[in-house]
Protein backbone atom coordinates (compact mmCIF):
# COMPACT_ATOMS: atom_id res chain seq x y z
CA UNK A 1 0.00 0.00 0.00
CA UNK A 2 1.49 3.34 -0.78
CA UNK A 3 1.61 5.93 1.85
CA UNK A 4 0.87 9.56 2.64
CA UNK A 5 4.49 10.71 1.90
CA UNK A 6 5.11 8.56 -0.71
CA UNK A 7 2.19 9.91 -2.45
CA UNK A 8 2.75 13.17 -2.03
CA UNK A 9 6.52 12.74 -3.07
CA UNK A 10 5.04 10.93 -6.20
CA UNK A 11 2.38 13.46 -7.07
CA UNK A 12 5.42 16.37 -6.82
CA UNK A 13 7.54 14.60 -9.24
CA UNK A 14 4.58 14.03 -11.61
CA UNK A 15 3.48 17.92 -11.36
CA UNK A 16 7.55 18.92 -12.17
CA UNK A 17 7.43 15.90 -15.02
CA UNK A 18 5.41 18.25 -16.73
CA UNK A 19 6.57 21.06 -16.62
CA UNK A 20 9.17 23.26 -14.66
CA UNK A 21 7.33 26.10 -15.41
CA UNK A 22 5.05 28.09 -12.00
CA UNK A 23 2.34 28.32 -14.61
CA UNK A 24 2.68 24.51 -15.56
CA UNK A 25 3.21 23.34 -11.48
CA UNK A 26 -0.10 25.36 -11.01
CA UNK A 27 -2.29 24.10 -13.81
CA UNK A 28 -1.46 21.02 -12.13
CA UNK A 29 -2.74 21.73 -9.01
CA UNK A 30 -5.79 23.03 -10.39
CA UNK A 31 -6.40 19.86 -12.43
CA UNK A 32 -6.39 17.71 -9.18
CA UNK A 33 -9.80 19.59 -7.91
CA UNK A 34 -10.33 23.06 -7.31
CA UNK A 35 -13.36 22.56 -5.01
CA UNK A 36 -11.28 20.99 -2.28
CA UNK A 37 -10.81 23.61 -0.23
CA UNK A 38 -14.53 23.99 0.62
CA UNK A 39 -14.43 21.03 2.64
CA UNK A 40 -15.01 20.74 6.13
CA UNK A 41 -12.33 22.07 8.44
CA UNK A 42 -12.39 19.17 10.94
CA UNK A 43 -11.29 17.44 7.12
CA UNK A 44 -8.34 19.76 6.05
CA UNK A 45 -6.87 19.60 9.82
CA UNK A 46 -6.79 15.75 9.99
CA UNK A 47 -4.45 15.71 6.50
CA UNK A 48 -2.23 17.90 7.72
CA UNK A 49 -2.15 17.64 11.60
CA UNK A 50 1.69 17.21 12.59
CA UNK A 51 1.10 13.85 14.21
CA UNK A 52 3.30 13.05 17.89
CA UNK A 53 6.20 10.83 17.31
CA UNK A 54 7.52 8.57 19.77
CA UNK A 55 10.78 8.74 17.48
CA UNK A 56 13.61 9.95 19.71
CA UNK A 57 15.83 12.54 17.76
CA UNK A 58 18.69 10.60 18.66
CA UNK A 59 17.71 7.12 17.45
CA UNK A 60 18.79 4.67 14.40
CA UNK A 61 14.80 4.93 13.05
CA UNK A 62 15.65 8.93 12.91
CA UNK A 63 18.84 8.54 11.22
CA UNK A 64 17.42 6.28 8.42
CA UNK A 65 14.58 8.72 8.04
CA UNK A 66 17.00 12.04 7.65
CA UNK A 67 19.21 9.87 4.80
CA UNK A 68 15.80 9.25 2.87
CA UNK A 69 14.63 13.03 3.31
CA UNK A 70 18.04 14.13 2.06
CA UNK A 71 17.47 11.92 -1.09
CA UNK A 72 14.02 14.11 -1.44
CA UNK A 73 15.47 17.05 -1.04
CA UNK A 74 18.49 16.25 -3.69
CA UNK A 75 15.51 15.55 -5.98
CA UNK A 76 13.80 18.94 -5.29
CA UNK A 77 16.70 20.88 -5.38
CA UNK A 78 17.59 19.03 -9.52
CA UNK A 79 14.28 19.91 -10.33
CA UNK A 80 14.60 23.69 -9.61
CA UNK A 81 13.76 24.36 -6.00
CA UNK A 82 10.77 25.43 -4.29
CA UNK A 83 11.14 29.26 -5.14
CA UNK A 84 9.41 32.41 -2.85
CA UNK A 85 7.14 33.01 -1.16
CA UNK A 86 5.44 36.94 -1.70
CA UNK A 87 6.23 39.17 1.82
CA UNK A 88 2.00 39.35 2.12
CA UNK A 89 1.30 38.56 5.29
CA UNK A 90 -2.13 36.04 5.28
CA UNK A 91 -4.65 34.82 7.40
CA UNK A 92 -7.99 32.97 7.29
CA UNK A 93 -10.61 34.25 4.72
CA UNK A 94 -8.36 36.52 3.05
CA UNK A 95 -7.98 35.89 -0.64
CA UNK A 96 -5.07 37.34 -2.93
CA UNK A 97 -2.58 35.78 -6.08
CA UNK A 98 -0.16 35.06 -2.99
CA UNK A 99 -2.33 32.45 -1.99
CA UNK A 100 -1.64 30.70 -4.90
CA UNK A 101 1.76 30.71 -4.87
CA UNK A 102 1.55 29.86 -0.75
CA UNK A 103 -0.43 26.83 -2.03
CA UNK A 104 2.30 25.10 -4.41
CA UNK A 105 5.43 25.82 -1.62
CA UNK A 106 3.09 24.08 1.14
CA UNK A 107 2.84 21.10 -1.66
CA UNK A 108 6.12 20.91 -2.50
CA UNK A 109 7.37 19.42 1.50
CA UNK A 110 4.10 17.88 1.88
CA UNK A 111 2.75 20.38 4.40
CA UNK A 112 -0.47 20.39 1.25
CA UNK A 113 -1.95 17.63 -0.37
CA UNK A 114 -1.79 18.22 -4.33
CA UNK A 115 -5.79 17.69 -4.38
CA UNK A 116 -6.18 21.17 -2.15
CA UNK A 117 -6.58 22.83 -5.81
CA UNK A 118 -5.49 26.46 -6.36
CA UNK A 119 -7.85 28.96 -5.39
CA UNK A 120 -6.32 32.62 -4.15
CA UNK A 121 -8.78 32.41 -0.92
CA UNK A 122 -6.65 31.52 2.43
CA UNK A 123 -9.33 28.52 3.28
CA UNK A 124 -9.09 25.99 5.92
CA UNK A 125 -6.90 23.73 3.88
CA UNK A 126 -3.93 26.36 3.78
CA UNK A 127 -4.87 27.59 7.30
CA UNK A 128 -4.01 23.93 8.73
CA UNK A 129 -0.86 23.34 6.23
CA UNK A 130 0.45 26.56 7.59
CA UNK A 131 0.10 25.19 10.79
CA UNK A 132 1.63 22.33 10.21
CA UNK A 133 4.55 23.89 8.33
CA UNK A 134 4.65 26.34 10.89
CA UNK A 135 5.14 22.85 13.70
CA UNK A 136 7.97 21.41 11.95
CA UNK A 137 10.02 24.78 11.81
CA UNK A 138 9.49 24.95 15.98
CA UNK A 139 7.29 28.59 15.38
CA UNK A 140 3.72 29.40 17.43
CA UNK A 141 1.71 27.43 15.24
CA UNK A 142 -0.94 30.53 14.76
CA UNK A 143 -2.39 29.25 11.06
CA UNK A 144 -1.68 32.88 9.89
CA UNK A 145 1.38 33.50 7.35
CA UNK A 146 3.56 35.75 9.45
CA UNK A 147 6.76 37.34 9.22
CA UNK A 148 8.97 34.36 11.12
CA UNK A 149 6.72 31.82 8.70
CA UNK A 150 7.62 33.72 5.24
CA UNK A 151 11.09 33.99 6.37
CA UNK A 152 11.53 30.10 7.11
CA UNK A 153 9.32 29.35 3.86
CA UNK A 154 12.11 31.12 1.70
CA UNK A 155 14.96 29.29 2.39
CA UNK A 156 15.80 27.84 -0.28
CA UNK A 157 16.38 24.30 -0.77
CA UNK A 158 19.91 24.37 -1.45
CA UNK A 159 20.11 25.66 2.28
CA UNK A 160 18.19 23.18 3.72
CA UNK A 161 19.89 20.05 2.09
CA UNK A 162 23.15 21.51 3.56
CA UNK A 163 21.47 21.68 6.86
CA UNK A 164 20.60 18.24 6.61
CA UNK A 165 23.39 16.79 5.57
CA UNK A 166 25.21 18.67 8.26
CA UNK A 167 23.20 16.95 11.20
CA UNK A 168 23.22 13.60 9.18
CA UNK A 169 26.98 13.74 10.97
CA UNK A 170 25.95 14.96 13.56
CA UNK A 171 22.89 12.14 14.21
CA UNK A 172 25.97 9.51 13.33
CA UNK A 173 27.69 10.28 15.93
CA UNK A 174 25.31 9.27 18.47
CA UNK A 175 24.38 6.06 16.25
CA UNK A 176 25.90 3.63 19.20
CA UNK A 177 23.97 2.11 22.09
CA UNK A 178 22.60 5.88 24.30
CA UNK A 179 21.70 3.49 26.91
CA UNK A 180 18.10 2.18 27.57
CA UNK A 181 16.83 5.06 29.81
CA UNK A 182 18.19 8.22 28.64
CA UNK A 183 17.13 12.20 28.41
CA UNK A 184 17.94 14.27 25.42
CA UNK A 185 18.56 18.62 24.84
CA UNK A 186 18.12 19.45 21.75
CA UNK A 187 19.46 23.29 22.37
CA UNK A 188 18.17 24.52 18.84
CA UNK A 189 14.53 23.10 19.69
CA UNK A 190 14.95 23.80 23.12
CA UNK A 191 13.10 20.86 23.83
CA UNK A 192 13.82 17.46 26.38
CA UNK A 193 12.99 14.06 25.96
CA UNK A 194 12.59 11.32 27.92
CA UNK A 195 13.31 8.22 26.25
CA UNK A 196 12.95 4.16 27.58
CA UNK A 197 13.01 1.24 25.39
CA UNK A 198 13.79 3.12 22.40
CA UNK A 199 10.80 4.83 22.59
CA UNK A 200 9.66 9.21 23.83
CA UNK A 201 7.91 9.13 27.19
CA UNK A 202 7.61 12.89 27.43
CA UNK A 203 8.77 15.87 25.72
CA UNK A 204 9.25 19.24 27.78
CA UNK A 205 9.62 22.53 26.28
CA UNK A 206 13.04 24.15 27.69
CA UNK A 207 14.90 27.60 28.29
CA UNK A 208 18.11 26.89 26.88
CA UNK A 209 21.08 29.68 26.73
CA UNK A 210 21.09 33.04 24.96
CA UNK A 211 23.42 33.80 22.12
CA UNK A 212 25.91 35.29 24.27
CA UNK A 213 25.82 32.91 26.89
CA UNK A 214 25.46 29.53 25.04
CA UNK A 215 24.35 25.81 26.56
CA UNK A 216 26.94 23.77 26.16
CA UNK A 217 27.50 20.32 23.55
CA UNK A 218 28.20 17.56 26.27
CA UNK A 219 27.30 13.93 27.33
CA UNK A 220 27.07 12.83 31.05
CA UNK A 221 24.71 11.29 33.64
CA UNK A 222 21.62 12.83 35.94
CA UNK A 223 22.81 11.69 39.38
CA UNK A 224 20.70 13.59 41.34
CA UNK A 225 17.60 15.37 42.51
CA UNK A 226 17.79 18.56 45.01
CA UNK A 227 14.46 19.89 46.44
CA UNK A 228 13.75 23.10 47.42
CA UNK A 229 17.68 24.16 46.95
CA UNK A 230 19.49 27.07 47.60
CA UNK A 231 20.87 29.08 44.55
CA UNK A 232 24.20 30.24 43.96
CA UNK A 233 24.47 32.60 42.06
CA UNK A 234 27.50 32.62 39.39
CA UNK A 235 30.53 34.89 39.34
CA UNK A 236 29.83 35.51 35.49
CA UNK A 237 25.94 36.47 36.89
CA UNK A 238 27.30 38.61 39.52
CA UNK A 239 29.24 40.73 37.34
CA UNK A 240 27.08 40.95 34.44
CA UNK A 241 23.22 41.15 36.06
CA UNK A 242 23.76 41.57 40.01
CA UNK A 243 25.84 44.61 40.20
CA UNK A 244 24.21 46.51 37.35
CA UNK A 245 20.75 45.90 38.62
CA UNK A 246 21.80 46.77 42.29
CA UNK A 247 22.85 50.28 41.05
CA UNK A 248 19.58 50.55 40.13
CA UNK A 249 17.42 49.01 42.20
CA UNK A 250 18.95 48.94 45.74
CA UNK A 251 16.61 46.81 47.36
CA UNK A 252 16.92 44.17 44.30
CA UNK A 253 18.63 41.56 46.76
CA UNK A 254 16.58 41.90 49.67
CA UNK A 255 13.32 41.67 47.37
CA UNK A 256 14.57 38.60 45.96
CA UNK A 257 15.85 36.97 49.47
CA UNK A 258 19.48 36.76 48.27
CA UNK A 259 22.12 36.78 51.07
CA UNK A 260 25.53 37.87 50.80
CA UNK A 261 28.31 35.85 52.69
CA UNK A 262 32.28 36.54 52.58
CA UNK A 263 34.79 33.99 52.36
CA UNK A 264 34.39 33.11 56.07
CA UNK A 265 31.09 32.87 56.41
CA UNK A 266 29.89 36.22 57.51
CA UNK A 267 26.84 37.70 56.00
CA UNK A 268 26.93 41.39 54.67
CA UNK A 269 23.99 43.78 54.37
CA UNK A 270 23.56 44.98 51.05
CA UNK A 271 24.24 48.71 51.89
CA UNK A 272 28.06 47.73 53.34
CA UNK A 273 28.75 46.67 49.84
CA UNK A 274 30.24 49.25 46.89
CA UNK A 275 28.19 48.44 44.17
CA UNK A 276 29.95 51.47 41.93
CA UNK A 277 32.83 49.08 42.19
CA UNK A 278 33.61 45.44 41.42
CA UNK A 279 34.10 44.68 45.22
CA UNK A 280 30.84 41.93 44.73
CA UNK A 281 32.46 39.77 43.33
CA UNK A 282 34.59 38.72 45.92
CA UNK A 283 31.47 37.11 47.89
CA UNK A 284 29.46 34.34 47.38
CA UNK A 285 25.92 35.60 46.61
CA UNK A 286 23.16 32.63 47.87
CA UNK A 287 19.41 32.95 47.07
CA UNK A 288 17.04 31.16 49.63
CA UNK A 289 14.80 28.22 48.59
CA UNK A 290 11.08 28.66 47.69
CA UNK A 291 9.73 27.54 44.02
CA UNK A 292 7.83 31.05 43.61
CA UNK A 293 11.21 33.31 44.16
CA UNK A 294 14.52 30.94 44.01
CA UNK A 295 15.75 30.98 40.08
CA UNK A 296 15.73 26.98 40.12
CA UNK A 297 12.62 26.96 41.22
CA UNK A 298 11.47 24.04 43.35
CA UNK A 299 14.37 21.59 42.17
CA UNK A 300 17.52 21.14 40.86
CA UNK A 301 18.81 18.34 38.72
CA UNK A 302 22.48 17.52 38.66
CA UNK A 303 24.81 16.45 35.97
CA UNK A 304 28.40 16.35 36.52
CA UNK A 305 30.15 18.01 34.05
CA UNK A 306 33.00 20.67 33.20
CA UNK A 307 31.01 23.40 32.74
CA UNK A 308 29.19 24.27 35.95
CA UNK A 309 25.23 23.91 33.91
CA UNK A 310 22.38 22.03 35.04
CA UNK A 311 18.91 21.50 34.40
CA UNK A 312 16.07 23.04 37.02
CA UNK A 313 12.98 23.95 37.47
CA UNK A 314 11.93 27.99 37.46
CA UNK A 315 9.61 30.55 38.84
CA UNK A 316 8.90 32.14 35.25
CA UNK A 317 6.79 29.66 33.40
CA UNK A 318 5.70 31.93 31.21
CA UNK A 319 8.87 31.78 28.62
CA UNK A 320 7.77 27.71 27.84
CA UNK A 321 4.79 29.22 26.07
CA UNK A 322 6.90 30.75 23.37
CA UNK A 323 8.76 29.73 20.35
CA UNK A 324 12.12 31.30 21.27
CA UNK A 325 13.30 29.98 24.62
CA UNK A 326 16.99 31.20 24.48
CA UNK A 327 16.97 32.98 27.42
CA UNK A 328 19.17 31.22 30.26
CA UNK A 329 22.97 31.82 30.68
CA UNK A 330 23.62 28.17 29.81
CA UNK A 331 21.56 26.18 32.44
CA UNK A 332 18.31 24.21 31.38
CA UNK A 333 14.65 25.31 32.61
CA UNK A 334 12.51 22.21 32.38
CA UNK A 335 8.12 22.73 31.66
CA UNK A 336 6.13 20.38 33.73
CA UNK A 337 9.26 19.43 35.84
CA UNK A 338 7.49 17.24 38.13
CA UNK A 339 6.55 14.61 35.55
CA UNK A 340 10.36 14.93 34.25
CA UNK A 341 11.74 14.39 37.65
CA UNK A 342 9.01 11.55 38.53
CA UNK A 343 10.61 9.44 35.71
CA UNK A 344 13.91 10.33 36.17
CA UNK A 345 13.26 8.70 40.03
CA UNK A 346 10.75 5.88 39.03
CA UNK A 347 14.14 3.13 39.41
CA UNK A 348 14.84 4.95 43.22
CA UNK A 349 12.86 3.10 45.78
CA UNK A 350 10.77 5.70 48.11
CA UNK A 351 10.35 7.98 45.44
CA UNK A 352 6.23 7.93 44.09
CA UNK A 353 4.57 10.94 42.63
CA UNK A 354 2.73 11.24 46.08
CA UNK A 355 6.49 11.51 47.68
CA UNK A 356 7.64 14.13 45.14
CA UNK A 357 4.79 16.29 45.27
CA UNK A 358 4.69 16.44 49.26
CA UNK A 359 8.37 17.06 49.27
CA UNK A 360 7.47 20.24 46.94
CA UNK A 361 4.72 21.08 49.42
CA UNK A 362 6.83 20.80 52.79
CA UNK A 363 9.70 23.19 51.27
CA UNK A 364 12.37 21.49 53.02
CA UNK A 365 15.85 20.63 51.41
CA UNK A 366 16.53 17.08 50.60
CA UNK A 367 18.57 15.56 48.01
CA UNK A 368 17.28 12.19 46.16
CA UNK A 369 19.94 10.71 44.47
CA UNK A 370 19.27 8.05 41.76
CA UNK A 371 19.52 4.24 42.16
CA UNK A 372 20.94 3.98 38.82
CA UNK A 373 22.01 7.43 36.86
CA UNK A 374 20.54 8.23 33.53
CA UNK A 375 22.36 9.00 30.29
CA UNK A 376 21.98 12.68 29.17
CA UNK A 377 22.81 14.16 25.82
CA UNK A 378 22.95 18.20 26.07
CA UNK A 379 22.84 18.07 21.24
CA UNK A 380 22.64 20.43 18.78
CA UNK A 381 20.91 18.90 16.38
CA UNK A 382 18.77 21.61 13.82
CA UNK A 383 17.41 19.49 11.25
CA UNK A 384 16.53 15.73 11.07
CA UNK A 385 13.40 13.72 9.81
CA UNK A 386 10.95 10.42 11.64
CA UNK A 387 10.27 7.70 9.67
CA UNK A 388 6.58 9.40 9.34
CA UNK A 389 8.27 11.10 6.86
CA UNK A 390 7.86 14.36 9.16
CA UNK A 391 10.99 16.51 8.25
CA UNK A 392 11.72 19.18 11.40
CA UNK A 393 14.35 21.76 10.90
CA UNK A 394 15.36 24.65 13.83
CA UNK A 395 17.27 28.24 13.44
CA UNK A 396 20.90 27.18 13.74
CA UNK A 397 21.17 30.21 16.92
CA UNK A 398 24.89 29.53 17.56
CA UNK A 399 24.95 29.68 14.47
CA UNK A 400 27.14 26.47 14.68
CA UNK A 401 25.95 25.26 11.20
CA UNK A 402 26.96 28.06 9.16
CA UNK A 403 24.74 27.83 6.38
CA UNK A 404 23.64 31.61 6.21
CA UNK A 405 20.32 30.99 7.58
CA UNK A 406 18.60 33.57 8.67
CA UNK A 407 16.69 34.32 12.10
CA UNK A 408 13.39 34.38 11.63
CA UNK A 409 12.43 35.28 14.77
CA UNK A 410 13.50 36.66 18.04
CA UNK A 411 12.23 36.99 21.76
CA UNK A 412 8.95 38.79 21.55
CA UNK A 413 10.16 41.62 23.91
CA UNK A 414 13.54 41.74 26.06
CA UNK A 415 13.74 39.38 28.93
CA UNK A 416 12.35 40.98 31.93
CA UNK A 417 15.92 42.39 33.96
CA UNK A 418 14.23 40.98 37.01
CA UNK A 419 15.51 37.31 35.59
CA UNK A 420 19.42 35.95 36.22
CA UNK A 421 18.28 32.99 36.27
CA UNK A 422 21.26 30.64 34.59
Amino acid sequence: MMTRAQFLWGSLAAAFASSTSGSAIAQTFAEAGSQAEWRQNYDAASRTRVPRSTTPILSQAALMATEETIDRYRDIAARGGWGTVPGERLRLGMRSGSVVALRQRLIMTGDLDPTAGSSPVFDSFVEAGVRRFQARHGLNTTGALNSATIASMNVPVETRLRQLELNIVRLRSYAGNLGNRYVIVNIPAAIVETVEAGGVVSRHAAGVGKIDRQSPIFNSRITEVNFNPFWTVPASIIRKDLIPKMRKEPNYLTDNKIRIFTASGQELQPSQVNWDSYEATRYMFRQDPGGDVNSMGFVRINIPNPHGVYMHDTPSRGIFGDDFRFVSSGCVRVQNVRDYIQWLLAETPGWTREQIDETFRSGQRIDARLSAPVNVYWTYITAWATPDGLVQFREDIYNRDGVGVPLARGPASEEDANEMLN
